[in-house]
């Protein structure tokens, strides 16, 4: 029988001391999901690997976030948490015996004295321990198949999915410690990125550095990492990493995170190869985007904060010769949104692009984006205990440049400025911060600062 190892970047001890009370906080949330839905148990599937098309091997396993919630299990399919009120949780543990590959490890750690564990060799010996009254189950999952619900035909249903997708967007304690330790995970790997970056290495050498660092492959990092020198950082998802370094490198936009059990950081960084005029564009840039992190509190209108957003960019347009007239006017035309496209930010958590963050309430009514700002990815007011991104952006984007042709903006934009800053790409900082009543926890900048 092996015992699991622990990363060198996860503190058990800090994650132990939290996990009863978030194990108390799902109790109560899969009570209420199982009451409105007017079920008695909910049948929580780990996933199932998914074959490649006309192969015989299986894309990366992602293990269903709603399994992963509740125990730090990222590599376990065909496995079910049993949960019914009142009773101690069943974890259907599969440990499969198989020569072509290594079996997951024995069950150890903190987080098992929570659960009846019961171990199977066969993912069809699950059936023995869902309860016979299939009608009074739901099932959470995906399903390529329906073998895998065992007969439950209440699959994800709405009224139980809002309430626990509701619920996702306040994090406990022990979420917020997995996110503090993937920040300092990730920070130690933009560190490196940057050094890679200054050597004049090329993005597949900085990608490796940072991964080596963090001690993540490719399939274990929590987002596929944007790696762009020079005007590939003004590829928002820039999904390439050239392999011969740049001929005269300029810039780096990196955008990478870590995860610890699931629970993602999600950073962003850009950086000037020498000092001059785009460091110090970059240097007036981050401290807009901490005058954003400023603005961050509870109760604070999310939408409002991306709205104010783009009137802190019409001013550096202007302040930087990118763009003239009025902040009215760059806003209402549309300047802004050429230079910034995207949305401020998203919630975080065992996803990335956490679930929730257009919802009012609990039974699934929807709080709307403001009108033109359809990449917006929260909407909710900000609540104690939300762990987001604040993410503003500037990039030359020549296709969207190019639809202001003919247009009153178009007027607006100093071109020749334009023309100059192109070789740049763009700047992206992005910081993650758990709200709080007053203001926010920096969890990017608190992890960066550990490193001085």
């Amino acid at each position: 029988m092996r015992c699991m190892t622990t990363s060198i970047f996860i503190d058990d001890t800090a994650l132990a001391t939290h996990y009863a009370a978030h194990i108390t906080a799902l109790h109560k949330r899969h009570d209420l999901a199982l009451e409105a839905a007017g079920a008695g148990h909910a049948i929580i599937f780990s996933g199932a690997p998914i074959p490649v098309f006309l192969d015989d091997y299986y894309y990366s396993f992602k293990a269903n976030p709603h399994f992963v919630s509740w125990l730090p299990l990222i590599k376990l399919p065909y496995s079910y948490l049993i949960y019914t009120p009142g009773e101690k949780t069943v974890l259907v543990y599969y440990q499969e015996q198989d020569y072509w590959h290594s079996p997951p490890e024995d069950p150890q750690g903190y987080w098992t004295p929570y659960f009846d564990i019961r171990v199977i060799r066969e993912p069809g010996q699950a059936a023995q321990f869902i309860p016979e009254a299939r009608e009074k189950c739901i099932f959470i999952g995906e399903l390529q198949d329906p073998s895998p619900a065992m007969g439950i035909e209440r699959v994800n249903p709405n009224t139980a999915m809002n309430i626990l997708h509701y619920g996702r967007g306040v994090k406990s304690d022990y979420e917020i410690e997995c996110m503090r330790q993937a920040s300092m995970r990730a920070a130690v790997g933009h560190v490196a990125a940057e050094k890679a970056f200054r050597a004049g290495k090329s993005e597949f050498d900085i990608h490796m550095s940072y991964c080596a660092t963090v001690g993540h492959d490719e399939t274990e990092l929590p987002y596929g990492s944007i790696v762009g020198v020079n005007q590939n950082g003004a590829v928002l998802h820039y999904q390439h990493r050239a392999i011969q370094p740049a001929p005269k490198p300029l810039s780096l936009l990196i955008d990478a995170g870590a995860q610890i059990h699931r629970y993602a950081s999600d950073i962003t960084r850009t950086y000037a190869f020498a000092e001059g005029e785009f460091a110090d564009l970059i240097s007036a840039f981050e401290a807009l985007q901490l005058g954003l992190v400023a603005e961050v509190s509870a109760g604070v209108d999310y939408a409002d904060l991306h709205l104010l957003t783009h009137r802190k960019i019409a001013k550096f347009l202007k302040d930087h010769d990118i763009a003239t007239g009025s902040e009215d006017a760059l806003v209402d035309e549309g300047v802004t949104a050429a230079f910034f496209p995207h949305g401020l930010g998203h919630l975080l958590g065992v996803q990335v692009h956490d679930v929730g963050g257009f919802m009012a309430d609990s039974t699934g009514k929807i709080i709307e984006r403001p009108s033109d700002h359809a990449t917006l990815r929260l909407t909710r007011p900000l609540q104690t205990n939300m762990v987001l991104t604040i993410e503003p952006g500037l990039y030359i984007i020549d296709l969207l440049l190019q639809k202001m042709t003919g247009l009153a903006g178009d007027k607006l934009i100093n071109h020749s400025v334009v023309d100059h800053l192109r070789p740049y790409g763009g700047i992206r900082i992005e910081d993650n911060v758990r709200i709080t009543d007053s203001g926010c926890e920096n969890l990017t900048r608190d992890a960066f600062a550990k490193l001085l």
